[in-house]
Parts: structure tokens; C-alpha cells; sequence
């Protein structure tokens, strides 16, 4: 499978190479049910806060706090519409919570085997 880097992914990449302190945001920023959920459907497409609430039923304070915490996170991004304000999933949202993880699941992933001669899960 062969990949095409376009200069935008490697921007990308380069943009989602964060610190520890912005990989703690970024997790905890979608270990939240209600901001899996706001990503969730943001990812369907844009949308402004009347059509979140409609996904997403808390109260618009509620909502309002939950949308700045994923834009301080840099998942989400925020477009003032005259009184509406549309969001939308960041670019690099996935390669953001991709960099927040420990380099080990970053990497290949082992399949374990059984073998046996040398036993259960040699490799």
C-alpha cells in the first residue's frame, strides 16, 4: 500500500508533534462522552451550536464549555457567522490524538502466535 504525502500531511504531522502537557489535553479532552459526541458529529460535517444541541442534548453553557475545551485542545475550530458561530473537526484532529499517544501504540502492532514448542504467545 503505497502512500502519497502531500505537502499538507507532512504540515500536518509536523503540526501534531506536541508535548506531554498538550498530549494530557488532547486525551482528556475526548475521554469526555459529551465531547467524543460533539467530535463525533462534527466529523459528519461543520455545524453551528442550534444544530450541536440537537446531537448533543445538555444545556448551551454546558455545550459552550465543551466546545473550548476542544478548541484549547486543538481538535475543534470556530468560524464567527454574524450572531452563529460554526465549528467544524480540525484538519489535524486524528494526527493530533494520534501524536498524544505513548510512542509504543504509535508503532506496528506485534501478533502474538502460539507455538507449541515454545509456548503460548512466543514471538
Amino acid at each position: 500500500m503505497a502512500t502519497d504525502e502531500t505537502p499538507l500531511d507532512a504540515a500536518v504531522l509536523d503540526a501534531a508533534v506536541v508535548d506531554e502537557g498538550s498530549s494530557l489535553a488532547v486525551l482528556q479532552a475526548v475521554a469526555d462522552p459529551v465531547r467524543w459526541t460533539i467530535m463525533h458529529t462534527l466529523a459528519a460535517r461543520p455545524s453551528c451550536v442550534c444544530n450541536l444541541q440537537e446531537h448533543v442534548p445538555i444545556a448551551a453553557n454546558l455545550l459552550s464549555y465543551h466546545l473550548k475545551v476542544l478548541r484549547e485542545a486543538g481538535l475543534v475550530t470556530s468560524e464567527k457567522r454574524g450572531r452563529w458561530v460554526d465549528y467544524a473537526l480540525a484538519p489535524d484532529a486524528s494526527a493530533r490524538m494520534r501524536a498524544a499517544l505513548p510512542d509504543v501504540l504509535n508503532g506496528p502492532v506485534a501478533c502474538a502466535t502460539t507455538d507449541a514448542a515454545a509456548g503460548p504467545l512466543s514471538r
